[in-house]
């Protein structure tokens, strides 16, 4: 291969690594290109990226690439709002909800998790996860929600058919390894302030301990109540 191919091939291998990538391990992929090729290439690599925002540098015996310090005030500032849209496991365990069983409406979501979940639909709504679909057809005509391409787009998927299938969650937490993945949610962040409300409702064992026919009849009560005040701002 030629000395431009082999450069593309290099800055290639580099950008997708999680890690430093050495020299050695490189020539592991490459088979047939020296050392001193592949030394030369990257020279050539690093003198390309002189006038650009990114460069190459020698990290741990690897190369990698890295951002220029003058840019590091805005990369600061895109890390610091991917921190503050981190979702909270009671609005991800709504979100899921919402994803698997819309269009749904807030009374139906709440139900199934067994707490209020207004405050977690209205930043789900925030954060433009889900929008208003409709209206169900039922006693108090509830809005109903679905999720949007914010939500392929923040899970970086491109159509809900890839999302995984609930037998294949249950087998995941049967498994023990979903249980593991909620711990490293955290309890509390951004969404979690808004679901304060529903923490309280957990502690409250009467709470989840509703008979069918009473969680129908508030469920047609929040319903109306609901489509009321949505039409009231409209």
């Amino acid at each position: 291969m030629d000395s431009e191919q082999l450069k593309c091939i290099l800055e290639a291998l580099v950008f997708a690594s999680d890690s430093p990538l050495k020299i050695s391990q490189m020539a592991a992929i490459l088979k047939d290109v020296d050392h001193s090729e592949i030394e030369a290439a990257l020279t050539h690599l690093s003198s390309d990226l002189a006038d650009r925002a990114i460069y190459l540098k020698k990290v741990g015996g690897g190369f990698q690439f890295g951002t220029r310090p003058e840019y590091a005030e805005w990369i600061g500032e895109m890390l610091q709002e991917k921190q503050k849209s981190r979702l909270s496991r009671a609005a991800l365990e709504a979100l899921a909800i919402v994803a698997f069983k819309q269009p749904i409406s807030r009374v139906e979501v709440s139900a199934l998790r067994g707490v209020n979940s207004e405050g977690v639909m209205k930043k789900l709504l925030d954060f433009r996860l889900i929008t208003i679909s409709g209206r169900d057809h039922g006693p108090g005509r509830a809005l109903l929600f679905k999720t949007t391409p914010e939500f392929l787009n923040y899970f970086g998927i491109n159509e809900l058919s890839e999302l995984p299938r609930p037998k294949e969650i249950e087998e995941l937490l049967a498994e023990g390894e979903g249980v593991e993945l909620l711990r490293e949610i955290p309890e509390q962040d951004t969404i979690a302030d808004a679901d304060s409300d529903d923490e309280s409702d957990k502690s409250n064992p009467d709470h989840k301990i509703v008979s069918s026919t009473t969680r129908t009849h508030h469920a047609a009560v929040e319903n109306q109540q609901e489509a009321q005040q949505h039409d009231a701002d409209q």
